[in-house]
């Protein structure tokens, strides 16, 4: 299914592929509102930016400063980078946004397990209480991990790297 994701070609896709989790948060908040946009399709306009850094078959980013001024601009979206956020606090911050981008461990498809880090991929977080962080997981490993996935917020923070961005549509 690469053709989907808006990649010219399999190697396009595969160059992209480990670094698109970013995207795939914003193509999920854009579908919330009706507008439907390929992953990578986002990925380059979002370079064009300074979201990501290209050189050859290597890519740094989602880079947050950068892509906070491109959904600014190109999708009228209300965003902020978080730093140094309690998982605590996720909740009063989606009070006032409808979305979290949150940086976490990507073994958070596997909640039974300690992750060997913090960060280095993101979620979208579309709920958060006291009871428990709901989020869609681009990376999950079968439906249950992939959307609407649901962890009490201390399993949460153990793969939280306390920083993300807030995005109100």
């Amino acid at each position: 299914m690469w053709r989907e994701s808006g990649a010219e070609t399999l190697d396009e896709y595969a160059v992209w592929a480990a670094n698109i989790c970013g995207m795939a948060c914003l193509k999920m908040i854009l579908a919330s509102r009706g507008e439907i946009v390929p992953t990578i399709e986002l990925a380059r306009r979002c370079t064009l930016y300074g979201g990501y850094v290209v050189n050859g078959g290597s890519i740094k980013g989602l880079i947050y400063a950068p892509f906070v001024s491109f959904v600014k601009e190109v999708f009228g979206l209300r965003a902020e980078v978080v730093t140094n956020v309690a998982t605590g606090e996720i909740p009063a911050i989606m009070q006032r946004t409808r979305f979290f981008i949150a940086s976490v461990s990507s073994s958070i498809r596997w909640p039974e397990r300690e992750p060997p880090s913090k960060g280095g991929h993101l979620v979208l977080v579309t709920a958060a209480s006291d009871e428990g962080f709901r989020f869609h997981n681009p990376s999950g490993h079968d439906p249950a991990t992939q959307a609407d996935a649901v962890l009490a917020p201390a399993d949460f923070d153990r793969f939280f790297a306390n920083r993300g961005i807030a995005v109100a549509i």
